[in-house]
């Protein structure tokens, strides 16, 4: 069976695919040498004497600086498009790993890897995702679900790769190689990007109504999205999502360990969910497709309540691998549906904006679960507390789902 983006022998390809597959390398890029941060924390530890509280926290500065940026650059990419805004993150976030090749103190972390590294990851996600959308209508839920296997790709190859770096010519070696890596790949594949179908005489795929000269952005405004209920709810969703993602990426080794799992056997936890998160998004992506993104939201976040609710009990290697490999699937699909969940019920006339706004919530989300969780730990000496309370949080995004109603846009374009 051919693939649904092949064409036959002399037809051009649709140029929404080179979106794609540019979207998809940059997301492996910026998702991957992002999450790397984690493996450069013993070795700063040891070089420097800093505690771990101190060097995590500019992981989690970072996290509140990307929501923000994320917000400012959705706004300027739905006027002017991806294509300059990546160009300069691309220098920017690469200079940034360069930077801390030369670091020799905490300040210069916070500013390095805090500032200047951090203020890229999700407005880059949040582009690359709403872009996308713009460029399909049939086949959205895949294609976005194609985009986001990037992150996962990411989450499994970028710190290897860091960690071969460091172990064989050092951290600062490290870092300045992924430095360049960063310039060198991110630059040109940001050429590739274009903000809608307009912008090269086209039609997204699968619209046929409009001509091409005709073509006009649909939906919502800003403002009007805003005063939406449905958009308020999709923004809990996405904290309670990272939330929860980024509390288990940052601490599951731990709980591991502490389990009396080897360290390389409780690393492979964060692997596991990385690549399996592959699946989640291609399939629930679909799922997206055929049944709603609603209803498709509401199997992933009752996936995720069952995976947490045997991790409180999990003990054993196979018990904890187990939880990763099902919790991937909802952890790949919560972050491929709730892209496309905005596109549906807003339209795509604000979408980089909204999304950006809705980044904010889930960064929010992944900057406060580590540390309350750490903290969790800290004065009880478990994890028990924590996952709990991620539980909680998973039950919280069920109910949004279940809430989540069609916008009279949505209405409109399904009869």
């Amino acid at each position: 069976m051919r693939l649904f983006f092949l064409r036959n022998k002399g037809t051009p390809v649709f140029y929404g695919y080179h979106i794609m597959i540019a979207s998809l390398l940059l997301m492996l890029l910026v998702a991957g040498f992002f999450i790397s941060y984690g493996v450069f924390l013993t070795p700063l530890h040891d070089e420097f004497g800093w505690s771990r509280m101190a060097i995590s926290a500019a992981y989690s500065m970072g996290c509140f600086v990307s929501g923000i940026c994320a917000i400012i650059f959705g706004r300027i990419c739905d006027k002017y498009g991806p294509r300059e805004i990546l160009t300069i993150g691309g220098i920017v976030f690469g200079s940034g790993f360069l930077l801390m090749s030369t670091l020799d103190s905490l300040w210069q972390l916070y500013f390095f890897f805090g500032l200047l590294v951090c203020m890229w990851p999700d407005p880059s996600v949040g582009l690359l995702l709403s872009t996308t959308s713009r460029w399909f209508v049939k086949k959205r839920g895949l294609v976005i679900g194609i985009v986001g296997i990037g992150i996962g790709l990411g989450i499994m190859l970028v710190p290897l790769l860091a960690s071969y770096l460091i172990s064989s010519h050092g951290w600062r070696y490290a870092y300045s190689t992924m430095g360049i890596i960063a310039i060198v790949c991110m630059v040109p594949l940001a050429q590739v990007l274009r903000r809608d179908p307009s912008k090269k005489g086209l039609r997204p795929y699968g619209e046929h109504q409009v001509s091409p000269g005709q073509l006009g952005e649909s939906g919502f405004s800003l403002q009007e999205a805003l005063k939406q209920k449905q958009f308020w709810i999709v923004s809990i969703s996405m904290f309670v999502t990272l939330y929860c993602s980024d509390t288990l990426l940052m601490h599951i080794p731990s709980y591991a360990m502490d389990s009396g799992i080897s360290s390389i056997n409780a690393a492979s936890l964060v692997a596991i969910i990385g690549g399996v998160s592959i699946a989640g998004r291609v399939i629930l992506g679909s799922a997206g497709d055929r049944i709603g993104c609603r209803h498709a939201l509401v199997i992933t976040f009752i996936i995720m309540v069952i995976s947490l609710l045997w991790l409180y009990q999990a003990e054993g290697l196979w018990q904890l691998r187990l939880f990763a490999m099902f919790y991937a699937i909802a952890h790949g699909g919560s972050l491929t549906l709730i892209p496309l969940l905005l596109a549906k019920l807003f339209g795509t006339r604000a979408l980089s904006s909204l999304f950006g706004i809705v980044l904010f919530f889930g960064t929010a989300g992944a900057g406060t679960g580590p540390i309350v969780a750490g903290r969790i730990y800290d004065v009880t000496g478990s994890y028990q507390s924590a996952f709990l309370i991620m539980i909680i949080a998973s039950v919280i995004g069920l109910t949004m789902a279940l809430m989540l109603k069609p916008t009279n846009l949505e209405n409109s374009v399904t009869g």
